[in-house]
């Protein structure tokens, strides 16, 4: 039997999944959310500091308004949000109270953490809660997002947080206890992986779809959010958050996946970038370039074979290796329509095609990361 005591564990984000939170009949769960209070008491007392991000606010919106489980249309979950978002903030409030412990709710939209002063901004609001020993209780604000402007799950906005406050442990309760080798729901010969060192392409294929109606996310969201959190140092986990206190029964035995965060991880401003959700564009590069990316050097317009996207100077991109692997992500020198004027190009050519003295690399190598998976190209590429 596996256990795992999170008393080592000093800045802890734990994202609840709306499933958990809300019965579609009923209402907001309050023993659970009563039992879980008690973990977060407990981590506390230890002297942990411990975030929240927590979905439900549009399930249990809909649930208080009557708007039974029809699909709903885009602003009756905006509505449907705005009044779950206070019974839900209340509730949380309550709850810990009852431990002792302040809360501040802090709602976030998809730019808050995609641009860089707001990101700054939001990072600060949330440092300042934990300077004052409050639980930042976190969630997307639904009442503005739209399908364009939104995370469309809170695994990955939890991880974006976690990350954002330089925490170290990441808890993703779900309704499934970890991650199997396939969706156990559809395959009886699925194995439990307890421990998963990093999130290799046979790992991600594991992946299955939304396992409640109420979960925008599935394995798949879990498993992004997993590569944010380790690229950037934090240890993630997945467990089940349907029995009563979630927190402290993986101490009990309950199963639950561990990831392992990264030995080299990226920190600061390029973990910000490292973090970001979806890339502007896509830059394919040769092999020469990758080589020149894997010893610490600027992407230059020469090593460009392929330009995509619609992107400003300054956007996140991709750059991917000639069979679409994505080697490292930063920010782009370009617009994309002058990088695709200029892929291929050597630095002395680049004046005489855009008219003016431009720079010479496409990506700089103090605004690039390179991935996980671009260490593992690496790796490869030696063998």
């Amino acid at each position: 039997m596996t256990t795992q005591s999170l008393k080592k564990y000093k800045r802890i984000t734990v994202k609840i999944g709306s499933a958990l939170l809300v019965d579609r009949s009923t209402g907001l769960k309050r023993d659970w959310l009563a039992s879980l209070a008690d973990d977060i008491a407990a981590l506390a007392a230890d002297g942990a500091e411990i975030l929240v991000v927590s979905s439900g606010a549009i399930a249990l919106g809909r649930t208080i308004l009557g708007l039974g489980k029809r699909a709903l249309k885009l602003e009756e979950s905006q509505a449907a949000a705005a009044v779950g978002q206070i019974a839900l903030a209340g509730a949380w409030s309550e709850e810990l109270g009852r431990k002792g412990l302040k809360s501040g709710q802090i709602l976030l939209t998809l730019g808050d953490t995609e641009e860089r002063r707001r990101y700054l901004n939001a990072r600060a609001t949330i440092g300042t809660l934990l300077k004052m020993k409050a639980v930042p209780v976190i969630n997307e604000n639904d009442t503005v997002a739209t399908s364009e402007i939104r995370y469309g799950d809170n695994d990955r906005l939890a991880a974006r947080v976690a990350t954002m406050m330089g925490g170290d442990l990441l808890v993703l309760l779900s309704d499934i206890d970890g991650l199997y080798t396939a969706p156990p729901a559809t395959d009886p010969n699925a194995k439990f992986l307890p421990v998963v060192e990093r999130i290799t392409p046979e790992i991600e294929a594991m992946a299955g779809a939304a396992a409640s109606e109420l979960s925008r996310g599935g394995m798949r969201t879990k498993l992004d959010a997993g590569k944010i959190a380790t690229t950037a140092g934090t240890a993630m986990i997945i467990t089940s958050g349907a029995r009563l206190n979630p927190l402290t029964a993986m101490e009990r035995g309950e199963r639950f996946t561990l990831f392992h965060p990264s030995r080299t991880p990226v920190k600061g401003y390029k973990s910000w970038i490292a973090g970001q959700l979806e890339p502007a564009g896509r830059l394919t590069v040769d092999a020469g370039a990758i080589g020149a990316l894997l010893q610490g050097k600027s992407l230059l317009p020469a090593g460009v074979r392929l330009v995509s996207g619609s992107f400003s100077r300054g956007d996140t991109v991709a750059v991917l290796s000639p069979e679409g692997f994505e080697i490292a992500r930063g920010l782009v020198a370009y617009d994309a329509a002058d990088a695709v004027r200029i892929a291929g190009l050597k630095t002395a050519e680049i004046e005489a095609v855009l008219g003016y003295e431009a720079r010479s690399a496409m990506v700089h190598r103090d605004d690039l990361v390179v991935s996980r998976a671009g260490l593992e190209y690496r790796k490869e590429a030696k063998g």
